[in-house]
């Protein structure tokens, strides 16, 4: 599996961040309202997943914290403003930049073609990552094991389609990961299909003695942050 240092590349990738929050709308009078309004606002919106150690997470406090939480403050120290964090999901962290709700993506998002026609994906990717199973020991060996069988999935993951195509499984798709993971616990699937990044932080934290990241990872892709596309930042974002 390929990596990129995100800890020790997360300096360096704030000011490709802050500059591309500006500059990738590509148009100096969107870019320009773009930016205006995050600094007349004084506070700079960051969608983050809220339960994907160690990217972002809850801190005891209840504030958020993580990799990609660091980042998102990186880019609001560079700009001269507040973070403020806002939990997204895989199924509307997109709708979310396109309705002004959020100014930047950085919340675990694959780069992909699709994507780029309708948000600013941001370059250079900071991490890459691909799905994989998590499974109780033994039950399977290779992923066309999964043929016929149900598998737990979370909502808006765009591979939940490929990988029930090619290897014909049933994909039972669950909003969040702590009711997919139950799900698997309780026995209704037999296998959760989720990136690797968590389900090897998952393993590590001793919860889930006696299952194991089953198969080798699929569909390696680029993790992204994003920004709007010009004609979102032209139709408005937000409140200031």
């Amino acid at each position: 599996m390929k990596r990129k240092s995100a800890l020790n590349s997360i300096a360096a990738l704030a000011v490709t961040l802050t500059a591309s929050t500006v500059l990738s709308a590509s148009g100096a009078q969107a870019a320009d309202a773009y930016l205006k309004q995050i600094l007349d606002r004084g506070v700079v919106r960051v969608g983050v997943q809220g339960a994907f150690k160690p990217w972002s997470f809850p801190a005891p406090d209840g504030s958020m914290q993580g990799i990609e939480v660091d980042l998102a403050q990186s880019v609001a120290d560079a700009l001269g403003v507040e973070l403020e964090p806002v939990m997204i999901t895989s199924a509307n962290r997109m709708q979310f930049l396109q309705q002004g709700k959020i100014d930047l993506i950085i919340g675990g998002m694959y780069d992909t073609a699709e994507r780029r026609k309708v948000i600013g994906i941001i370059e250079p990717a900071y991490w890459s990552s691909g799905p994989t199973l998590l499974a109780k020991e033994g039950v399977i060996k290779d992923w066309k094991d999964i043929a016929g069988k149900p598998v737990c999935g979370k909502q808006g993951n765009y591979y939940n389609k490929q990988v029930e195509t090619e290897y014909d499984a049933t994909i039972i798709s669950f909003t969040g990961n702590t009711e997919a993971k139950q799900a698997l616990r309780d026995g209704k699937c037999i296998a959760w299909l989720y990136d690797d990044a968590p389900i090897m932080a998952d393993l590590a934290s001793g919860e889930w003695e006696g299952y194991e990241m089953a198969v080798p990872v699929l569909y390696d892709n680029p993790w992204a942050a994003a920004v709007p596309l010009p004609t979102d930042c032209r139709k408005g974002r937000g409140r200031p």
